[in-house]
């Protein structure tokens, strides 16, 4: 990265200056970061911007899929690679799907910048429009099988995992009735709801009620690691963040951090901004068929965060 730094005036753009990303290698992956590359195009035209495509544990060809079953909802297996190639300066920014972040990270590494959120709810997918009783359904999310079993007591929950096309494939060739898949990672592969064609089979979409299937902390959101002490690739990433997109994933995540709990819980976390302030809502699977809820409002994501937290405590108990 080719920069010149002035006294007082921090770092000034030359035309001489890149920036690497890094990114798995997957359709959805890379497809989020050309929206990244699309957004330093408008606010940063004179940096070049590369991109390097990094393997990571979650990819099939790293380890044998009885393997992957058992760390199935586990965060990390998609975000360890990236984080050791930031930290070894390969790349100098590391593009994630936020949720698949663990809400605990390296302190040498942060989250710079975010772009606006995508649609954050869930999809139930379908292979007709007749809307007969659910037998089967296939998700590999924690959070989505217990918000299943809990709406829809008589239905099988099977697992499903892969990329998106991979599930959507695994869907039309086999026999389930519906299956589960985040809207937003959809909707930016050009899937869009409430019906569409995928490999000759037509599909159909509903969105899923968030008051049952509350999303993921930081689904839909493209989070954008950076090392702590780069300060050259921080100002250039701190052009495309989103400001309040940026508070509510603060909050989801200081909420995740406190509960020490990320994919391996059955939790759904969600902050919004509602007339100028932000509201976080959470849902918290545990014996129970049935979740436990709490919500708050406030302007400080970490310290609405610990309230919700604490309010949640005590309706455990």
């Amino acid at each position: 990265m080719s920069v010149e730094e002035s006294p007082g005036s921090g770092v000034q753009e030359t035309p001489q200056q890149e920036i690497v990303l890094g990114t798995r290698g997957s359709e959805l992956a890379l497809t989020q970061t050309r929206m990244v590359e699309e957004a330093l195009a408008r606010t940063r035209p004179l940096v070049k911007v590369a991109t390097e495509i990094i393997r990571t544990t979650g990819d099939p060809e790293h380890v044998a899929p009885s393997e992957l079953d058992r760390r199935e909802g586990r965060k990390g297996i998609f975000t360890a690679e990236l984080e050791r190639a930031l930290m070894e300066k390969r790349i100098d920014v590391a593009v994630h799907s936020a949720k698949d972040l663990p809400s605990e990270m390296d302190n040498a590494l942060t989250i710079t910048a975010v772009l606006p959120r995508g649609a954050a709810e869930d999809l139930l997918l379908r292979k007709s429009t007749a809307h007969a009783p659910i037998a089967t359904i296939a998700t590999g999310s924690v959070r989505r099988q217990r918000q299943t079993r809990w709406s829809n007591p008589a239905a099988r929950v099977v697992g499903l995992r892969g990329n998106v096309p991979t599930r959507l494939r695994k869907f039309i060739e086999s026999d389930w009735d519906a299956i589960i898949l985040a809207r937003a990672g959809l909707e930016r592969l050009g899937f869009l709801p409430p019906e569409f064609e995928f490999e000759g089979q037509k599909l159909f979409a509903e969105i899923l009620p968030p008051e049952n299937f509350l999303s993921a902390g930081g689904q839909g959101i493209i989070a954008l690691q950076t090392r702590a002490a780069d300060w050259v690739a921080r100002e250039i990433m701190s052009s495309i963040d989103d400001m309040e997109t940026h508070l509510c994933l603060r909050a989801e995540r200081e909420f995740l951090r406190l509960l020490q709990g990320d994919c391996d819980l059955p939790v759904g976390v969600h902050a919004r901004f509602m007339t100028g302030e932000m509201a976080l809502r959470v849902q918290l699977f545990g014996d129970a068929l049935a979740p436990k809820t709490a919500s708050g409002r406030g302007c400080d994501p970490e310290k609405l965060a610990g309230e919700v937290f604490r309010k949640l405590e005590r309706e455990q108990k």
